[in-house]
């Protein structure tokens, strides 16, 4: 009888995770894009405009959302992933996952903001929104691509 070692079957995702894994790097990546430039950028330089460079776009900043970027995606995607698999891959559960990984990840980053006076509720009322949105429809990419393999 031959074992697989922990550190080489945990590696061993099935192919339909990491279809979901490439479709919500399209997602989240252009999701964020979207929302950051059409409305949280306006609205920090609009009501922020008292701290001196507020919402930046440089090299840097680009830099630093990317590594956001694909951390979030890879956090969505394998925790979505985990929920649905051990709670069953209904439409509910996926809607579940993605409520969960919203609050987890933008609900605190926006009352911690919020908090410090680094954002308004204009704008919290209007990002915390689309980022569930985005989050729901992640969970459900990850549904459809679990559903489908």
């Amino acid at each position: 009888m031959t074992t697989t070692p922990i550190c080489e079957s945990s590696l061993n995702f099935p192919r339909a995770f990491w279809i979901a894994l490439g479709i919500n790097l399209i997602w989240i990546n252009a999701s964020e894009i979207f929302r950051y430039f059409f409305f949280v950028m306006p609205m920090m330089q609009s009501e922020l405009s008292v701290i001196d460079g507020v919402a930046p776009m440089n090299i840097a900043v680009f830099l630093i959302w990317g590594i956001w970027d694909t951390i979030l995606v890879f956090a969505a995607t394998f925790f979505c992933w985990l929920i649905l698999e051990r709670f069953g891959s209904s439409v509910r559960t996926a809607l579940f996952a993605g409520t969960a990984i919203w609050m987890t990840v933008f609900v605190i980053l926006w009352l911690g903001l919020l908090n410090m006076n680094l954002a308004t509720y204009n704008m919290v009322l209007i990002a915390l929104p689309l980022a569930w949105i985005e989050m729901i429809v992640a969970a459900l990419i990850v549904r459809y691509c679990m559903t489908r393999a």
